[in-house]
This record gives C-alpha cells, sequence and structure tokens, in this order.
C-alpha cells in the first residue's frame, strides 16, 4: 500500500492525481454490502489516529474497503470532500465549519482535541517569548487552515497586531522547520511532530500553544451523499473508531510504533522520546459530545464576521450525532 505523496502541489492534492491506494481486501463481512470508503487524512499528528485506523486491520475486519488520501493539511482534506474526490476525513471545527459552508459537509464525529499541538514557534537566537514580537518579523503559516485561521483571527488581535504588521509567509507545515533553520522565516505556526522537532534541535522556542485560546476539536467529516447511500457504512465505521478508542487507551505502545514508523518513513530523524511528546499533545477520545454547539458557534461567528463564511450554519443539518448513537448501541 503507498501512501499519498507530500510533496505534490494544491492543484494535484485537489485532483486526487496521486495518493489514491485500494485497500481492505479480506477479514469477515457483514450479510448486506458495504461502500467504499475514500477517506483523507492529513499527514501531521492530527491525521495520525486515521493513519493508524487504516493500518490496525479494524476496518477490514468489518468489511470495509478503502482507499486513501494523504495530504499536508485537513482544509486540503476538505476542499477534496466538497469537489467530492474524497468520502470522509478529518479536520478541526474552522475547516469544518467552511467545508458545511462550501459543500454541506456532515460531522459523524469528534475524534480528538488538539489544541496543545498546535503553537508560534520562533527561531531559537531571536530570544522571543511573546507574539506581540512578531511585529516585522517573517511568519510562516498554512493559510486556510484551521490552525492558519485560528491565529490570523483569534490570537494575531489578542496579541494586540493587526495584518500587515508582519510578513505572513504561506507554506505547507511540513516545509516550516527547514525554512526556521535556514533563517528565511523567524516564526512559524505549526502543528506536532515539527514543533517538538524544531525544539529538540535546537532550531526554535515554542511561545504558546492554542489549547488556552482554542482545544481544537478535531472531527471526522463525511459528505452528505455518502451518508445518506450507505448510513449502514458509515455505522460500521463508527464501530471501528471505538476499537481506535480503546487501542490508544489500553495499547499506547502498538499505537506509538505504528505512527513513529510512519515518520521516520518519510525521512525524520527525530528520536522516539522527542516523537512521545508529540503524540502525548494529542488528546484522542473518539465520540460525538453534547457540548458542541456553544464552542462551533464562537467559530462560526468568527468565520462570518472575517467573511470566510457566508451564514452560520444550522447545527441540526451539520451535526450527526445519531450515527456514533447507533454505533453504540
Amino acid at each position: 500500500m503507498r501512501n499519498g505523496r507530500v510533496d505534490l502541489t494544491r492543484r494535484q492534492y485537489l485532483a486526487a492525481s496521486a495518493g489514491l491506494v485500494a485497500a481492505g481486501v479480506g477479514g469477515v463481512r457483514p450479510a448486506f454490502a458495504l461502500e467504499t470508503v475514500r477517506q483523507g487524512f492529513q499527514t501531521n499528528i492530527w491525521g495520525m489516529p486515521t493513519y493508524y485506523l487504516l493500518k490496525s486491520g479494524l476496518l477490514e475486519k468489518r468489511g470495509i474497503k478503502f482507499e486513501e488520501f494523504a495530504v499536508p493539511s485537513g482544509n486540503l482534506t476538505m476542499q477534496q470532500m466538497v469537489a467530492r474526490q474524497v468520502d470522509m476525513g478529518t479536520y478541526a471545527a474552522q475547516s469544518f465549519i467552511i467545508g458545511h459552508d462550501k459543500g454541506g459537509l456532515v460531522a459523524i464525529a469528534q475524534i480528538e482535541y488538539v489544541g496543545k499541538t498546535a503553537q508560534i514557534v520562533t527561531r531559537k537566537d531571536l530570544n522571543l517569548t511573546k507574539v506581540s514580537e512578531l511585529k516585522g518579523l517573517k511568519v510562516a503559516n498554512q493559510t486556510g487552515s484551521s490552525v492558519g485561521n485560528v491565529f490570523m483571527d483569534v490570537i494575531i488581535p489578542g496579541a494586540g497586531l493587526k495584518k500587515g504588521d508582519f510578513q505572513e509567509v504561506r507554506m505547507d507545515v511540513n516545509n516550516m522547520v527547514s525554512a526556521l533553520a535556514a533563517k528565511t522565516v523567524d516564526a512559524m505556526v505549526n502543528v506536532e511532530p515539527y514543533n517538538e522537532i524544531a525544539v529538540a534541535e535546537g532550531i526554535g522556542t515554542s511561545i504558546m500553544d492554542f489549547s488556552k485560546v482554542d482545544k481544537m476539536p478535531v472531527f471526522m467529516a463525511a459528505t452528505p451523499e455518502f451518508v445518506d447511500k450507505s448510513p449502514d457504512t458509515v455505522v460500521a465505521y463508527l464501530k471501528c473508531w471505538q476499537e481506535v478508542a480503546r487501542d490508544f487507551k489500553d495499547n499506547p505502545g502498538k499505537v506509538t510504533d505504528v505512527i513513529y514508523a510512519f515518520f521516520t518513513s518519510k525521512g525524520y530523524t527525530m528520536s522516539r522520546d522527542t516523537f512521545a511528546k508529540a503524540l502525548a499533545r494529542v488528546e484522542v477520545d473518539p465520540g460525538f459530545p453534547t457540548d458542541l454547539v456553544p464552542g462551533l458557534q464562537k467559530d462560526a461567528e468568527v468565520l462570518l464576521r472575517e467573511k470566510k463564511i457566508s451564514a452560520i450554519p444550522d447545527w441540526k443539518k451539520a451535526l450527526r450525532p445519531d450515527l456514533w448513537a447507533k454505533a453504540s448501541a
């Protein structure tokens, strides 16, 4: 099985011309036929619970075939889903809300909280300690991503800065550490494991994480057509996530081995200890909390103010807790 390459352009990702993998053969099949799932995931730490699901064999055991689409960040998966090139994918609330606005995408589960993994890391030699000190500097940011939106729309105004006070350098998260090391940027808005790599290698200093500003729930979203066409597949799929949750809780060593192997296979030379620190910042707890709407409403109001969505979503249409409830029955 071959994952999608992470060095392709946005156009190539959205065209889905690479990274398509057929898998999920064998296993005990239910009596009814299940649809093949076109699964998107990001190759940073946010997407690793999904990567673990794909490698665990749990989908095959329930007779679910899948195709995987790997991209650097979740907003690219969201765009693929809006274009109906992918059926399911994970991303944080901001990208989900935009995806619902642009393409009617629905949330079928909350997978994790990642606020602690999103950080602002500055060049170590600059000795910066506050966000306000970014004024006049070059800041790498994956524009349009959830973490990029929170940085620009919430954190920057909160630090007394405005757009134009610094130079935003648009860049994929997986290219930022090398840019920081080369001093072509002064700071980066990034996620794990790239933050921990920069700190461990003496390149950068983390001056804040996003958890106090936004816990950043990450959702598994689906296209409404897929949910309507094959609710049985969605329910069986969510049952697999319940088993993933048990592995993260009861067998963390196994989980770490699978995910660490992914990053080392991509050429990252971080130690296992460095990786463990990065992974520990992800709070994996698949489910469907009953108190999601207030936080999503707040995020949507910011996005509407910034003209990134056309209207506040109807949460009764955007959220599908009934599917998780069926999987849990």
